[in-house]
């Protein structure tokens, strides 16, 4: 069986963390996740206050191994999520689109595992210098927010910087994947869109089926000159960013166009005209299943491959 010291840390049977998915993040898949031996993470983005301790209070009725929280920096009351966190005793926390340092002192001091998600070298050596447990290394392929550079590249630079335990993000939704990342480095994963199209996930089914017929370029990155470019299926609303874009539209028209899409797409199944956030590894993913058989399927796929591998070396 594949075991890591990220595992130890975390207190998982496996080393993968769900993605923090803002409005498709619920108890339901968090709570799977995690008694199917991986960390399961709730998606702060888009709740209340209220929505986020029900949501945790939830998730600690069905399940009783560890989970996580992720906070999204651009969220309007990321100090009151925070707080949240800690009031509740949640054991670990992701964060992401922004720089947590501010908060890393507090986070530490509550008890809290903390594990940001780093898109450059320069910031993960910042936030190492802080004493964070881990850091996730996410590349450009992954669904959502993104940065400028590939899983490939930036993980093994990753391990060269920093001396903490690396986590690889952004484009793996198979055993292949976990494999690949444990040669670059990493001793765990964090999987997004693979569990988007899980059964225990609350997306609408017309979101999970516009992912299951994605190819290999379905997917494309919006708003770029915003500042905070987001990866997703190609649809009606893509297109209208790509325009508004070549005609010059502020930062501030870009995010109002945004606004909602995210909900109207994995709530309300809004194919056309929702953000359809999923990374480029989504053409890899043909049928939707529990997330147990999931995460068995790819632990036991890449222990495999690992071993099959040393036959190679002579």
């Amino acid at each position: 069986m594949i075991k890591s010291n990220l595992c130890e840390i975390l207190g998982i049977k496996y080393p993968i963390i769900q993605g923090g998915m803002a409005w498709a993040g619920t108890a339901e898949l968090a709570s799977a996740v995690s008694n199917a031996g991986g960390l399961g993470m709730l998606g702060a983005g888009g709740m209340s206050l209220t929505q986020l301790q029900e949501e945790i209070n939830k998730t600690k009725g069905w399940t009783d191994r560890p989970f996580g929280v992720n906070i999204y920096y651009l969220s309007p009351d990321v100090e009151g999520l925070i707080d949240v966190v800690i009031k509740e005793e949640v054991p670990v926390l992701t964060t992401g689109a922004g720089n947590p340092g501010k908060h890393i002192p507090k986070l530490r001091d509550a008890g809290l595992k903390v594990l940001p998600v780093m898109a450059s070298v320069a910031l993960a050596q910042r936030l190492a210098r802080l004493a964070v447990t881990a850091l996730i290394a996410e590349g450009m392929e992954g669904g959502g927010h993104v940065g400028e550079l590939t899983t490939m590249t930036i993980l093994p630079q990753m391990v060269e910087a920093v001396k903490l335990p690396l986590v690889a993000a952004g484009g793996i939704a198979d055993g292949r994947g976990l494999a690949a990342a444990f040669a670059l480095g990493a001793q765990g994963v964090q999987m997004g869109t693979r569990f988007l199209c899980s059964e225990e996930c609350i997306a609408h089914p017309n979101f999970k089926q516009a992912v299951l017929k994605a190819k290999d370029r379905s997917t494309t990155i919006t708003a770029r000159s915003s500042g905070h470019p987001v990866r997703v299926l190609k649809n009606r609303l893509s297109r209208r960013f790509a325009q508004m874009e070549a005609e010059g539209a502020t930062k501030e028209e870009l995010e109002k166009l945004g606004e909602g899409a995210l909900r109207a797409a994995v709530i309300n199944g809004d194919i056309d005209g929702g953000s359809l956030m999923a990374g480029q590894i989504a053409g890899l993913i043909k049928e939707v299943k529990p997330v147990k058989e999931i995460i068995e399927e790819i632990t036991t796929e890449a222990e495999e491959i690992m071993k099959g591998m040393g036959q190679l070396v002579h």
